[in-house]
C-alpha cells in the first residue's frame, strides 16, 4: 500500500473530551471520528486493525468448531419478552416501534434470537453439539458514554452460542471456548488474565472474564501472586477471619460524636483504628401483587467494617435479597431507626429490621457503631451481650489487598484490567424460558444446555492501546497493527534513486506477504516519522540518498530507542527474521 492511495489524517492535539490515552491517540492518529455521543466512524486506519482482530477471532473460532452465521441488529421484542429480558435489561436496551406499532429492540446481544434458531433447527440429539457465532454491530444505550471505544454505545462484538445435550458436554464446550479465547488474546500479543466472574444479566452458572491488564482499566482484578486464583471484584470471596471472636473487654457506652457522621471521622475523633468501626447500610425489599402494588416492605440493615465497602452483587445473593432490593427511602429509615443516616446502628431501633452482618463484622468485639441518635455512637459493642446475634452472616464486602486467598495459598493482590472477553456457561437459563428442547435417544424432549461467549472487537483496540503506548503514540502488537512495516523514504519526490529503492523494497515486501506501507507523500522526515510513531506501526525502514550511497538503510522497531543500520542486501531477510521472531 502507498500512502498517496490511502487515507492518513493525523492531528497534533486530541479533542478536549478525550479522557484516556486510547481515546486521545485513536482520535489523533485518525483511527476514529466522533459522529455522536458514544458513536464513531471507523476510519480506514482503524478499520484495518478491526479486520485483523476479526481475522484472528474467526480463525480460532473455526478451529474450535464454531460455525459462523449472521443475526440481525434489529430484533422483535416478542423474543425478549419471552425470555423476560425486555423489561429486566433496563434502560441500556434501546427499544423502538415500527410503523405498525410493533415493538423491536436494537440488540446488545443475541441470546434470544439464537435460542429461537436452535429450537427450530436443532430438533434431535444427533444435531448436537453445535456452536454458532457471528461478528455484528451491537448497541447499548449507555447513560454516560465515555473513553472512546472503551465505553461507546455502538460497537462490534463477536458473540458465540453453544448448544449441548447435557451439563457435562456443555462444560466441555465451555472449556473449548475458554481455550480458544486464550489463544485469541495470546495471538493478539496482549497481556491478559482470565478471572472468575459473576454472570450478571446474562444469567447462567459459570463464567470467566478475559481482562487486558492496564493501569487505566475500570475493573479491579483480584488475584493471588502465589497461586492460580483470580476473580473480578464482584465475585472474589472475602474469607471469614480465622481467629475466633474476641471476648468483650469494654463497657457499652453511648459516646458523643458531634457532627461526625462517617466511620473515618468517628475513628479520628476517638483516636481509634478505622477497623474498629462498623458502618450501617439500609436496604428494602418489596413484596408486590400481580398488578405491581406494594403489599409488604421489609427493611434490612447490612453491617460492614468501617474500612470495607459493600459489594452489591454479593448482597444480591443473600437469601431474602436475591429477588431484588433497593436502598431504603429517608422516610423508611426514619420510621425504623428514628434517626438520619450517619448515626444508624443495630441497637435500639424503633422498628424491627433484618440484620445481615458481613463475615468480618460477625467476628468483631468491642466495636463502634451508630447509636440511632444524632451526634452519638456506641463504643464497646459486643454480639450476644449488647445485641442479638445477626439474622444472617454472609460475605457482602469487597476484598482488599492482603486478604487471605480463598484457595488458602497466599494473600490477595489487586490490579486494574479492561474486560475484552467473557464466557458464560448458561445451562438451561434460556432454553427453559424459551422451550428450546431436542429429542433424546428415547424420543423424549430434553432442554438444551447452552453457553455464550463474547469478545468486544472494537473495545480490543482501546484496550491494546491502553496497554501499549508511550509519549510518542501507539505501540501496536504486530499481529493487529494497521501495517506491519512502514517504508519512509527521505526525498521520495526529489531523488530518483530513493524512489526506485523505496518502490523496489515495497514491492518485495508485498510479494513476501508482508503488510507494508510506503509513505510516498514527500513529507519532511520529522513530520513523517512523527505520524508513523503516533500511528504505531511496529517496524520502520528509512531510505535516504546518503544511506543508499553507503549501501545501507536504517531500521527502527517502534519500541527501540535508536535506529540501526542494515545493509540493503540484508534488509529483506533481516525484516523477515524480525517478523517471525
Amino acid at each position: 500500500m502507498k500512502a498517496s492511495r490511502f487515507f492518513i489524517s493525523t492531528l497534533k492535539e486530541a479533542p478536549a473530551d478525550a479522557e484516556v490515552a486510547s481515546h486521545r491517540l485513536m482520535m489523533r492518529a485518525g483511527f476514529i471520528k466522533r459522529l455522536g455521543a458514544g458513536i464513531y466512524n471507523y476510519m480506514p486506519m482503524g478499520l484495518r486493525v478491526i479486520r485483523k482482530v476479526e481475522a484472528i477471532i474467526r480463525e480460532e473460532m473455526d478451529r474450535a468448531g464454531g460455525v459462523e452465521l449472521l443475526m440481525p441488529v434489529v430484533q422483535p421484542a416478542e423474543l425478549w419478552q419471552e425470555s423476560g429480558r425486555f423489561q429486566k435489561y433496563g434502560a441500556e436496551l434501546l427499544r423502538l416501534k415500527d410503523r405498525h406499532d410493533r415493538d423491536f429492540v436494537i440488540q446488545p446481544t443475541s441470546e434470544e434470537v439464537i435460542t429461537d434458531i436452535a429450537r427450530q433447527e436443532l430438533r434431535s440429539y444427533r444435531a448436537l453439539p453445535k456452536n454458532f457465532y457471528h461478528i455484528q454491530t451491537k448497541f447499548r444505550d449507555e447513560r454516560r458514554p465515555r473513553f472512546g471505544v472503551m465505553r461507546g454505545r455502538e460497537f462490534t462484538m463477536k458473540d458465540a452460542y453453544s448448544f449441548d445435550r447435557d451439563v457435562e458436554s456443555a462444560s466441555r464446550s465451555y472449556d473449548q471456548m475458554f481455550a480458544a479465547y486464550t489463544r485469541i488474546f495470546e495471538r493478539m500479543g496482549l497481556t491478559f488474565r482470565a478471572v472468575a466472574a459473576d454472570n450478571g444479566s446474562i444469567g447462567g452458572v459459570r463464567s470467566h472474564e478475559f481482562q487486558v491488564i492496564a493501569e487505566t482499566g475500570e475493573d479491579a482484578i483480584i488475584y493471588c501472586p502465589t497461586s492460580d486464583y483470580a476473580a473480578n471484584i464482584e465475585l472474589a470471596e472475602a474469607v471469614a477471619p480465622a481467629a475466633p471472636r474476641g471476648a468483650a473487654s469494654a463497657p457499652l457506652t453511648k459516646t458523643p460524636t458531634p457532627g461526625k457522621a462517617t466511620c473515618e471521622d468517628v475513628a479520628e475523633l476517638l483516636g481509634v483504628a478505622l477497623q474498629s468501626t462498623v458502618k450501617s447500610l439500609v436496604l428494602a425489599t418489596d413484596k408486590t401483587s400481580d398488578a405491581g402494588d406494594v403489599l409488604e416492605t421489609t427493611v434490612w440493615l447490612l453491617l460492614v467494617r468501617g474500612d470495607h465497602a459493600l459489594n452489591e452483587i454479593k448482597a444480591s445473593k443473600v437469601p431474602g435479597l436475591d429477588k431484588g432490593f433497593r436502598f431504603a427511602t429517608a422516610a423508611e429509615i426514619d420510621a425504623h431507626f428514628g434517626c438520619k443516616p450517619g448515626y444508624l446502628g443495630p441497637i435500639g431501633m424503633a422498628q424491627p429490621v433484618r440484620i445481615v452482618a458481613d463475615r468480618t463484622v460477625a467476628q468483631m468485639s468491642d466495636f463502634i457503631c451508630g447509636a440511632n441518635l444524632a451526634d452519638f455512637h456506641y463504643t464497646g459493642v459486643n454480639w450476644g451481650r449488647d445485641l442479638p446475634e445477626p439474622d444472617l452472616v454472609a460475605d457482602i464486602r469487597n476484598v482488599v489487598v492482603g486478604d487471605p486467598s480463598p484457595d488458602g495459598r497466599g494473600v490477595l493482590a489487586i490490579q486494574r484490567g479492561i474486560e475484552v472477553g467473557h464466557v458464560f456457561l448458561l445451562g438451561s437459563f434460556y432454553s427453559e424460558k424459551m422451550n428450546a428442547t431436542y429429542l433424546d435417544e428415547a424420543g423424549k424432549p430434553q432442554l438444551m444446555q447452552m453457553g455464550c461467549y463474547g469478545i468486544g472487537v472494537t473495545r480490543i483496540l482501546g484496550a491494546a492501546i491502553e496497554q501499549n503506548h508511550d509519549e510518542r503514540g501507539i505501540v501496536w502488537p504486530a499481529a493487529i497493527a494497521p501495517f506491519t512495516v512502514v517504508v519512509c523514504p527521505i526525498g521520495y519526490d526529489r531523488s530518483a534513486e530513493v524512489k526506485a529503492a523505496a518502490d523496489r523494497l515495497h514491492d518485495e515486501l508485498e510479494a513476501a506477504g508482508i503488510d507494508v506501507m510506503l509513505d510516498d507523500r514527500g513529507e519532511r522526515p520529522g513530520a513523517m516519522f512523527a505520524d508513523w510513531e503516533l500511528i504505531g506501526v511496529p517496524h520502520r525502514v528509512v531510505l535516504s540518498d546518503r544511506g543508499l550511497k553507503d549501501g545501507k538503510a536504517e531500521y527502527q522497531g517502534r519500541r527501540d530507542a535508536q535506529a540501526t543500520a542494515i545493509a540493503i542486501a540484508d534488509l529483506l531477510p533481516s525484516l523477515k527474521a524480525k517478523l517471525t521472531a
